[in-house]
């Protein structure tokens, strides 16, 4: 079976990174995953910090996709493992979304998003579905 996700209302709606499930990590509370994964595109510039403290995800999303802002030189090369650390830090510190993501057995997960090639499935379903992929794998890593 597939399970599909995308707006934070839906049945697995917890899986998206804009659901507010916070989390520690790096010695700083963040809201939501997506704040922790586009402050990260600024790391260590007054950017992370103002990220951070937005107080909604889209705000963050909107803020962390400003071409004007001096985006960190290695982002192409460490993105994924930064949602990766975020997903997995968000699943292992909110104990009633953890218990939905590992019922999910061994079912495929797809973020199905028209507009994301990328961490979703896109519009056609050719898209990498890497936020789907993590997801899969963070639900690997907690069952043990």
């Amino acid at each position: 079976m597939t399970i599909y996700f995308y707006k934070i209302n839906d049945e697995y709606g917890c899986f998206s990174n804009f659901s507010h499930y916070g989390f520690e990590l790096d010695g700083k509370w963040w809201m939501t995953s997506e704040h922790y994964f586009q402050a990260q595109k600024f790391h260590d510039t007054k950017y992370e910090e103002i990220i951070r403290l937005l107080d909604n995800p889209m705000k963050a999303a909107e803020m962390g996709r400003n071409r004007n802002l001096p985006l960190r030189k290695d982002w192409e090369e460490v993105k994924d493992a930064i949602m990766k650390k975020a997903v997995l830090e968000k699943f292992k510190q909110n104990e009633t979304i953890r218990k939905v993501l590992l019922s999910t057995g061994k079912d495929s997960i797809v973020e199905k998003t028209t507009n994301d090639y990328y961490w979703g499935c896109g519009e056609d379903g050719s898209g990498k579905n890497m936020l789907g992929i993590i997801l899969m794998e963070v639900r690997e890593e907690l069952q043990f």
